[in-house]
C-alpha cells in the first residue's frame, strides 16, 4: 500500500465520522488510519470487493460490502457542510447494513426476504436502505466523474451537476433548495486535493480508481433490483 505523503490532513475529518459510525463501522474505517490516503483506501477496498464478488461466483456478500461502505463516508466529510445531509443520511444506511451482515450472507439475500415480506420499499428495511447507500456510491461516482471531465472544474460545478444527477430526482422540493444553498459553502478544488492528502496528478488517478473499482458494483446492486422487476425511480 501507498505510504502518507504528509501528515495526515483529513485525519479530523476520519474522527466525525467514526463519531457517527456504528462501533464496527468505525472500526472498518479506523483499520485504514496511517496506511493510505482516504482515496486510495477506498478505491483498494473497491477493488478487492469486485474481486471477492468474483471469487464467490457473481455472488455480492453483504459484510464486506457494508464494511467497504463505511470508508466512503470519509469522503462525505471531505466536502464539509454541503454534503452533511448525504453523509448523515448514508452512515445510518450503512449501520443498518453491517448490523444486517450479521443475519444475511449476501446482497441477494436480503433483497429476497424483503420481497417475500413485501418491504422493499418500506421506510428502514434493509432493501430501502441498500438502494440508498447505492445512491451514495453512485454520487461520489458522479462528482468525482465531473471532476475530472475538464481541467480546472469547480468543485462548486461538479457537485451541482452529480447531486442534480443522481440525487436530486427523488428529493423534495424543500430540501433540493437547501442543498444548492449549501453548495456554496463546498471547498475549493486546491482545498478538496489538500484534505485528501493528494496531489493534483495523484488525485485524478485515484479517483479514476474509484470510478472503476466501484462502477461493477453498482451496476451489480442495480441489476439486483431491475431484476426482479423493482424499478430504480425511487
Amino acid at each position: 500500500m501507498l505510504g502518507f505523503r504528509t501528515q495526515m490532513p483529513w485525519s479530523s475529518a476520519q474522527e466525525e465520522s467514526q463519531g457517527q459510525l456504528c462501533e464496527g463501522a468505525a472500526a472498518v474505517v479506523a483499520a485504514r488510519q496511517g496506511m493510505e490516503t482516504p482515496l486510495t483506501a477506498v478505491a483498494e477496498a473497491f477493488e478487492e470487493l469486485a474481486r471477492g464478488m468474483d471469487a464467490d461466483g457473481g455472488e455480492l456478500r453483504l459484510a464486506p460490502f457494508s464494511d467497504t461502505c463505511a470508508l466512503v463516508s470519509v469522503l462525505f466529510s471531505s466536502l464539509g457542510m454541503a454534503f452533511r445531509f448525504a453523509e448523515s443520511e448514508y452512515v445510518t444506511k450503512v449501520n443498518d447494513l453491517i448490523g444486517a451482515g450479521k443475519s444475511y450472507r449476501t446482497l441477494s439475500d436480503i433483497l429476497d426476504k424483503d420481497i417475500e415480506n413485501d418491504s422493499v420499499k418500506k421506510q428502514g428495511s434493509h432493501s430501502r436502505n441498500l438502494r440508498r447507500v447505492r445512491l451514495g456510491l453512485g454520487l461520489i461516482k458522479a462528482l468525482f466523474e465531473q471532476f475530472l471531465t475538464t481541467e480546472g472544474c469547480s468543485l462548486y460545478d461538479a457537485a451541482t451537476t452529480a447531486y442534480g444527477q443522481v440525487c436530486a430526482p427523488f428529493h423534495s422540493w424543500a430540501i433540493r433548495k437547501a442543498v444548492g444553498a449549501g453548495m456554496y459553502t463546498l471547498p475549493s478544488r486546491e482545498q478538496l486535493i489538500v484534505r485528501l492528502n493528494e496531489t493534483d496528478c495523484s488525485v485524478q488517478k485515484e479517483m479514476r480508481r474509484y470510478i472503476d473499482a466501484s462502477s461493477p458494483i453498482i451496476e451489480y446492486i442495480d441489476n439486483l433490483f431491475l431484476s426482479r422487476n423493482i424499478s430504480l425511480d425511487w
